[in-house]
Parts: C-alpha cells; sequence; structure tokens
C-alpha cells in the first residue's frame, strides 16, 4: 500500500517512531489525536495511523464532499455530515457508529484549534458514551519524536472525573508549541 510505504518514508527520515497500537477491543471507537497546535501533527499523525493499519474516519460538512475532491476525501475516511439539517454534531457521529458494522476509530481534535484552549470541545465525550465506544488516547509528542496510542478510556458518565484521566495523559505529551498544548 502507497500510504504506509510513504509513512514508513516520514518516519525514518524525519527519525520518528511509533509507540502503542489499537488492540482488537478498540478498534471501533472514539480516537483523540491530541495536542494538536500545528500543522505538522496532521502528517505526523497520518503516518503513524497507516503503520498501525487503523480504521481512521473524521467528520467533514457533505458540501465537500463533491467532486473533485470527494473521491479523495472519501478513501482518505471521510464521514460526511449533512448541517442543512440542523443535524446536532454529537447525534450524527453517534448514528454513524450506530449504522456502520466493522472497525471504525472517528479521529477527533477536541481543542477546536490549534491555539491554547483551557477548556477542550466535550462532543467526542458524549458521542463515545451514546454510541457505547471506547475513547483511545492517540497522541504525538514532539520531544520524543513519537506518535501512538496510550490508554483507552471507557466513558463511565463523570464526564469531570473521566476528562481528568485524559488530561492527566495528555499532560505528559510534549506539542510542537509546546505554549499551546495540554496545561
Amino acid at each position: 500500500m502507497f500510504g504506509k510505504l510513504l509513512a514508513k518514508l516520514i518516519f525514518k527520515v524525519a527519525g520518528w517512531k511509533l509507540n502503542g497500537n489499537l488492540t482488537p477491543e478498540n478498534r471501533r471507537c472514539v480516537m483523540v489525536a491530541a495536542p494538536h497546535t500545528s500543522n505538522w501533527d496532521f502528517i505526523y499523525a497520518r503516518a503513524a495511523f497507516y503503520l498501525m493499519e487503523a480504521p481512521i474516519r473524521f467528520t467533514i460538512k457533505k458540501e465537500f464532499m463533491a467532486f473533485p475532491f470527494g473521491p479523495l476525501l472519501k478513501a482518505m475516511g471521510a464521514l460526511p455530515i449533512d448541517r442543512s439539517k440542523n443535524t446536532r454534531m454529537v447525534d450524527a457521529m453517534v448514528r454513524i457508529f450506530n449504522e456502520t458494522p466493522g472497525d471504525m476509530c472517528v479521529l477527533v481534535t477536541p481543542e477546536g484549534t490549534r491555539k491554547y484552549q483551557p477548556r477542550w470541545r466535550r462532543g467526542f465525550y458524549y458521542v463515545a458514551l451514546g454510541a457505547g465506544v471506547p475513547i483511545v488516547l492517540g497522541y504525538l509528542d514532539y520531544a520524543k519524536k513519537e506518535a501512538g496510542v496510550g490508554p483507552t478510556i471507557y466513558p463511565t458518565g463523570d464526564i469531570e472525573a473521566d476528562l481528568e484521566k485524559i488530561m492527566a495523559f495528555y499532560r505528559t505529551k510534549t506539542a510542537k508549541f509546546p505554549e499551546n498544548g495540554v496545561r
């Protein structure tokens, strides 16, 4: 596969390594990608997911799926969301999980921006809770030049306690721009 070969080349040239992998139990999940502070994050994270053979999917507005980019976005894992019907994103993503069989990791960046965010968006948590899937903590650590998968969190419904576990993990990872990372 071309994607996997390119990913190996990117990691070799940049001196990055992969740590961890998805287990059979967590190949259907919400995948948090953090810290997200640079456009480079996409390149290293996508390369890591190719190397892990992770079934990564991401949501995108339905309008972006038109020709000429639609087929490429679909091949990359895009899940179109029809926002014209005033669909709530959490409800739409839960519906996608319920209607899509098999392995699927829906990727989210809860910061919602590459700038520092003291409070993450919480939709990813409610999607996992509503769909009955775990939250897998994907990460990039620029200090170690490492991409990987951390703990799997099973939402308990106690969002504050669960989010503290998630944030504690990400506080140990160094972002490309640390001043914009998790504190």
